[in-house]
């Protein structure tokens, strides 16, 4: 392939920049398995049927297509097709159904994997990237204590993230009952297309969002700026969520003993609890916002949107919610919470935007060199006598001259270099040396140890030149 034929939107990552993504995978896996949950990976693929009914980003769904059938694809209707899943809920909902006899309920997993979405690529935003999902599912039933749990948990996997330059991280939460209580006690009946232009103010503004209502959801001038009302109304706990709804209800004549209000109600109850609950056990963390709308149609009851301080440019990282109709068998459902972080949006943004960076390309602590080629057998067995004592070692390519092998080590960032002692010379040693202080001394493979700073690769922060 010619040198530079990138496809827009499919990152890859420089060595160093993949120790970055690692160590992010590594940190949240931990987090999430302190928290109970369970790992699983599914299929990159899955029936058109199951990812077209979605919402919006059926849109985007790239479909598979064998070689030799390129041409007849209308032949086969989309729904028979298989394509490339766009995020990692909709998958889990068909493995739970169909894994549920060895499952133990509620089930918690965690899932990092790729997904593929045929969107504009930009910074930020590509058609191939990762997700680190967490969520809860239930057989039958599904406490709403994990609503506001899982915020908790993703606000903790985050908040350990800040070691690399993450910000700190607020959920912004709502709750679609409330949402639809709302408008359909305005009358309005079109609610997920509401949900839906409600879920752009923030990329479009209150005006272009208030003409969208109108001219696609059937609303009046009153009631899109009521539905405008109620995306800005803001609280700094449950009761006075509770008073300023109240207070907004009856300015716009939605009765309290309506069938909309009574669901209305049921969502702002649990927001309440969401908010209070999350107040008490982590100040600010999780904040109502009742302009969260999520344009997925799969979504039922709390929604969250996760923002990081001074970096609005980036939007969303972190999105998700309560869903209780995605996955079900027979009569039997299995409702879930769960919560999504953009994974390769959070790298791109450490990388480019906070200085994070690997303190070296090589996690090897330690190059041994080879004097020649027939000496090689000796070197490999002194790397493999480090190895087994824990210490990353790797072995020079070639017997080339001494300083092209400090060379090479120098360029991967591998702070040591292992000199084998001289075999015609009974009475020398095994030396190494730190190519970053200099320091130069004797050495034995069964107890020799590293420095332990030194010898660890990490990822540092440092500032980036404004250009």
């Amino acid at each position: 392939m010619a040198k530079g034929a990138s496809i827009s939107g499919f990152p890859e990552w420089l060595p160093s920049e993949r120790v970055v993504e690692q160590r992010v995978i590594d940190t949240l896996r931990r987090v999430f398995e302190l928290n109970g949950f369970i790992g699983i990976e599914t299929r990159a693929v899955e029936q058109g049927s199951s990812l077209l009914k979605k919402g919006e980003t059926s849109k985007e769904i790239y479909l598979l297509s064998r070689l030799q059938e390129v041409g007849q694809e209308n032949d086969t209707p989309v729904e028979d097709r298989l394509g490339l899943h766009f995020d990692l809920t909709v998958p889990l909902s068909r493995y739970v159904v169909e894994h549920s006899g060895d499952l133990a309920f509620p089930f918690k997993r965690w899932q990092i994997q790729k997904v593929w979405r045929g969107e504009r690529p930009q910074e930020g935003r590509f058609r191939e990237f990762v997700q680190a999902d967490i969520d809860v599912i239930g057989q039958g039933d599904l406490p709403d204590h994990y609503e506001v749990e899982l915020p908790l948990v993703m606000v903790s996997a985050l908040e350990r993230l800040r070691e690399f330059g993450l910000p700190k991280a607020t959920v912004h939460a709502n709750n679609r009952k409330l949402s639809e209580g709302f408008y359909r006690g305005l009358g309005l009946t079109d609610i997920e297309g509401v949900l839906r232009e409600i879920d752009k103010l923030d990329k479009i503004g209150a005006d272009e969002v208030a003409k969208l209502l109108v001219e696609g959801c059937g609303a009046s001038e009153a009631q899109a700026r009521a539905c405008l009302e109620l995306a800005d109304l803001t609280a700094a706990d449950g009761a006075e969520l509770s008073a300023k709804f109240d207070a907004l209800c009856e300015a716009h004549g939605i009765a309290s003993d309506s069938d909309a209000y009574a669901l209305a109600r049921q969502g702002l109850d649990t927001l309440a609890m969401i908010v209070d609950e999350a107040a008490r056990i982590r100040p600010g963390s999780v904040i109502a916002d009742l302009k969260i709308a999520r344009g997925l149609d799969y979504y039922t009851g709390s929604v969250y949107e996760t923002f990081l301080d001074g970096a609005s440019a980036l939007g969303s990282i972190c999105s998700g919610g309560r869903y209780d109709n995605l996955a079900s068998q027979g009569n039997r459902k299995y409702p879930g919470v769960g919560l999504s972080i953009g994974l390769s949006r959070l790298v791109s943004y450490m990388l480019h935007t906070a200085g994070a960076h690997a303190s070296r390309v090589s996690p090897a602590a330690v190059l041994v060199a080879v004097w020649n080629e027939e000496d090689r057998p000796a070197s490999n067995l002194i790397a493999n006598a480090l190895r087994e004592r824990g210490i990353a070692a790797d072995v020079a390519p070639t017997a080339a001259k001494l300083g092209k092998q400090i060379k090479y080590a120098d360029k991967l960032g591998i702070p040591y270099v292992w000199f084998p002692a001289d075999k015609a010379d009974e009475n020398a040693h095994d030396e190494v040396k730190n190519i970053v202080t200099g320091e130069q001394t004797q050495a034995d493979a069964q107890s020799w140890e590293p420095d332990t700073l030194v010898a660890r690769q990490t990822v540092e922060i440092k500032g980036v030149e404004e250009a």
